[in-house]
C-alpha cells in the first residue's frame, strides 16, 4: 500500500470516527436552579448548539431543583452538566461549558489537539 493510500485510509477512518455531520443530537443539560453557573451553561450550551449543530439537535433542560429524582437515574453528581445521548457514544461535560473547543470534543465535533 502506498503511503499517499495509507494517508488516505487514515483521513476516512478518522472522518467515520467523528461522525456524519448530518447526525442528529440528542442533549440533556442538567442544571441547579437559576443559578449564574446554571444561567451561563444554559446560553453556552444554546449558543453552541445553534453555531455548530443547526437544526440538528435536540435540547432539553432538566432543573434538578425542581425534578431532583432525575439526578439518580442519570447518576449526575455535579451540575451544570452536560450528557450527549445520541449519536453514540454518550458523553458527559461538566462545567458552566464556558470552553467552546472542550465542549466540541465533547461533543465529538471536533478532535481532541
Amino acid at each position: 500500500m502506498s503511503k499517499k493510500s495509507v494517508h488516505d485510509s487514515v483521513a476516512v477512518f478518522e472522518q467515520a470516527l467523528l461522525g456524519s455531520p448530518e447526525k442528529h443530537y440528542t442533549l440533556k443539560l442538567y442544571v441547579a436552579g437559576s443559578s449564574p453557573q446554571s444561567v451561563r451553561a444554559i446560553a453556552n450550551v444554546k449558543k453552541i448548539c445553534d453555531e455548530y449543530l443547526h437544526g440538528r439537535y435536540e435540547l432539553q433542560i432538566v432543573d434538578l431543583y425542581q425534578q431532583p429524582q432525575l439526578a439518580q437515574g442519570e447518576q449526575i453528581i455535579a451540575a451544570p452538566t452536560l450528557i450527549k445521548k445520541l449519536p453514540l457514544p454518550l458523553r458527559r461535560i461538566i462545567g458552566e461549558m464556558s470552553n467552546t473547543e472542550r465542549v466540541l470534543v465533547g461533543l465529538d465535533l471536533r478532535k481532541k489537539a
